[in-house]
């Protein structure tokens, strides 16, 4: 397969010494051997750099589209083992991206997006397994999508993009494995979206993978799920400077894409957490008198719109269209026949877990998934964690879970079933 590891985000055409760089490229920690001391053990991976796979092979989408070839970026941590079976997977959820642990500078402000998670000695422990994580298919984060330029035009893709499923997803994570010559994943791991991407490559390569750890998902994205994206994608698409898809790269719906992730926001914390967190508390100018305007007045406003204004710097419009879109779509049973027959061809060991305040994915759509694995036969088990800080439990800081991920990574004995009475 004529791929390889590059800076460049857009696809090009195949070389001669292509084969040759694939061989020589041997799948290794994003950081060095000197940082593996007991100060980065303290602080995680340490200093990471994200890698660019570039697959010059076509690419048929779900819908029967094609792109003559892709990227994914992404980062990895620790040492492929020699029988190249130790890699563990982690799947990013809308708004993440590849880069969940490490910094990418020691004047980086926030590590990456699990870090408390993943590293030396952690939950996830990089001294025992590879770790690798890629911006998903669609995504705008390095990875080809509806930013990325369309090598026919010249142009920015915006929504001549192909439309992107949790498939398409996976199946191009495959291709980059296949590179790394991953013989076998021991795990994939992913909470909300990552969790579906788990599930499915449990589906789709069933030889492939040992474990799934789903966080906080569902095997079909239910009406109200698909109701709050759907205001975000009007949202984005109502707004002026969204031109149809086909605003300039410094421009675009700007506001609309503020709205549309203050909105979601809203939807991965929990009443209880907002309460704790803002309550009716004002912003001091507002404390001091009454305010007769529009202008922000309670915390709960101020935090919102940070939210709003900290992710137009970073995510790309069309990408958020593609990706919620793609959501909506995931649906096993639609796909299957029934949700028995999808997880019929899984082998992999699974756990699910779920959040008692988390109202986007609530726990009975997570129990649901473990239930028919049961019924299918399948070894699979559920737990179920009691928090009140909403869907986005999975991301934040919990012994808890911590204690639940190594405890599955890292248990040696195969989990068997008993149906005896």
């Amino acid at each position: 397969m004529p791929n390889l590891d590059a800076s460049s985000s857009t696809p090009r055409a195949p070389s001669a010494h292509d084969d040759e760089a694939d061989r020589a490229q041997e799948p290794r920690a994003d950081y060095s051997a000197d940082d593996a001391n007991d100060e980065v053990r303290n602080d995680g991976v340490g200093i990471v750099t994200p890698r660019d796979f570039v697959c010059a092979e076509p690419f048929t989408f779900k819908s029967g589209q094609v792109l003559p070839g892709f990227t994914l970026r992404y980062e990895t941590y620790g040492q492929l083992n020699a029988a190249r079976d130790n890699a563990v997977l982690i799947c990013h959820a809308l708004s993440g991206d590849h880069h969940c642990a490490g910094r990418h500078s020691a004047a980086d402000r926030k590590p990456g997006w699990w870090d408390h998670l993943i590293g030396p000695g952690r939950a996830v422990d990089t001294d025992r397994f590879f770790v690798i994580c890629a911006n998903c298919l669609g995504g705008c984060s390095g990875t080809t999508g509806p930013s990325s330029i369309n090598p026919e035009t010249g142009k920015s893709y915006g929504i001549s993009f192909p439309f992107v499923t949790i498939n398409d997803m996976v199946r191009s994570q495959k291709r980059l494995l296949e590179h790394l010559r991953v013989e076998k994943l021991h795990a994939v791991i992913g909470g909300s979206m990552g969790g579906m991407q788990a599930l499915l490559w449990a589906i789709l390569y069933p030889n492939f993978v040992r474990r799934v750890l789903a966080m906080a998902t569902t095997a079909r994205e239910g009406a109200q799920a698909i109701a709050f994206n759907e205001v975000g994608r009007q949202a984005i698409m109502q707004d002026p400077a969204w031109e149809a898809g086909n605003y300039p790269p410094d421009g675009g719906p700007r506001v609309g894409l503020a709205i549309a992730r203050m909105m979601a926001h809203i939807t991965y914390l929990s009443d209880a957490s907002m309460e704790r967190k803002f309550g009716r508390r004002k912003r001091a100018a507002a404390e001091a008198q009454d305010s007769y305007s529009f202008d922000i007045q309670f915390e709960v406003e101020s935090y919102l719109r940070y939210q709003g204004q900290s992710f137009i710097n970073r995510f790309d419009a069309n990408s958020y269209l593609y990706i919620t879109r793609a959501l909506d779509h995931f649906d096993l049973a639609h796909a299957y026949g029934s949700l028995e027959r999808a997880f019929a061809p899984v082998q992999a060991e699974t756990l699910v877990v779920g959040f008692t305040s988390d109202w986007l994915f609530p726990p009975e759509q997570n129990r649901e998934i473990v239930l028919t694995l049961l019924r299918a036969g399948k070894r699979a088990s559920y737990a179920e964690l009691a928090t009140d800080r909403g869907h986005d439990s999975f991301l934040l800081e919990s012994p808890d879970l911590y204690e639940i991920v190594r405890g599955f990574l890292e248990r040696e004995d195969e989990f068997v079933l008993d149906f005896s009475i």
